[in-house]
């Protein structure tokens, strides 16, 4: 479940300004000040935790993520954060989260069957009885894939004010709900631009409730953006909170 190419040194330094801090960041960041254990799974540079922390949460804040370059980047600004490497596959918890999370759509970085009941199902051994479990994906009536063109360019600046150029293409699907894409990284001082491969899966609200009943996870909300509105086919999000 590593997103390509973030699991590079240099890159992963850029990651918070591609990723910058939005509504998203903020509806996360207020579920878990009301939790006092927290899972955050695909952590990346664990900006939620570090604010959260750096905001005086007083309770267990847990990162996971399988990029070792990403969870360098948490430490640097949270050693108090418990920085975990591995996925749901290599690392284990039992009854011990009143929330876990995932954000930054990661939850679409589940592509096969059984990775998706493999990692519900680590979620449901995490969480303590009544725990809930919160995340987003793109909903695929939005059709998110079709801006993701070579011409569509997303500029950031480096720490040293090198500008760096990103865009995506797809290359295969959607196909059973399924897309590929590459991510472009170029900078004029650069010898070459570093291109990363990844897939992500979309599904619609029947097929995540399919799945998540079967974890034996049960759906208390679902929004169709950050503002609480309504799941309508239109909407950019699926946002699901279900409970253990």
């Amino acid at each position: 479940m590593v997103a390509q190419p973030f699991n590079d040194f240099s890159l992963a330094t850029f990651y918070d300004a591609l990723n910058p801090w939005g509504p998203g960041d903020d509806f996360h960041l207020g579920l878990i000040r009301a939790a006092d254990s927290v899972l955050d799974i695909g952590c990346g540079t664990g900006q939620l935790l570090r604010r959260a922390r750096a905001e005086g949460h007083p309770g267990r804040l847990t990162g996971l993520d399988p990029a070792a370059a990403m969870l360098v980047q948490a430490r640097q600004d949270a050693p108090d954060v418990e920085w975990v490497l591995g996925d749901t596959r290599s690392r284990q918890w039992k009854d011990e989260f009143a929330l876990a999370v995932m954000t930054g759509h990661a939850f679409q970085q589940l592509v096969r069957d059984e990775e998706i009941r493999q990692c519900l199902g680590a979620v449901r051994e995490a969480l303590a009885e009544g725990g809930r479990f919160v995340f987003e994906t793109r909903n695929p009536g939005a059709h998110a894939w079709e801006r993701w063109t070579p011409a569509r360019v997303h500029t950031i600046t480096g720490a040293d004010g090198a500008e760096i150029r990103v865009h995506h293409e797809v290359t295969h699907g959607p196909e059973n709900g399924v897309v590929g894409f590459t991510e472009t990284f170029a900078c004029a001082s650069w010898p070459a631009p570093r291109t990363g491969h990844n897939t992500l899966r979309f599904l619609d609200p029947g097929e995540l409730d399919h799945f998540l009943a079967g974890a034996g996870l049960n759906v208390t909300a679902r929004y169709g953006d950050w503002d609480r509105s309504p799941l309508t086919p239109e909407s950019p999000e699926i946002i699901t909170v279900a409970v253990a």
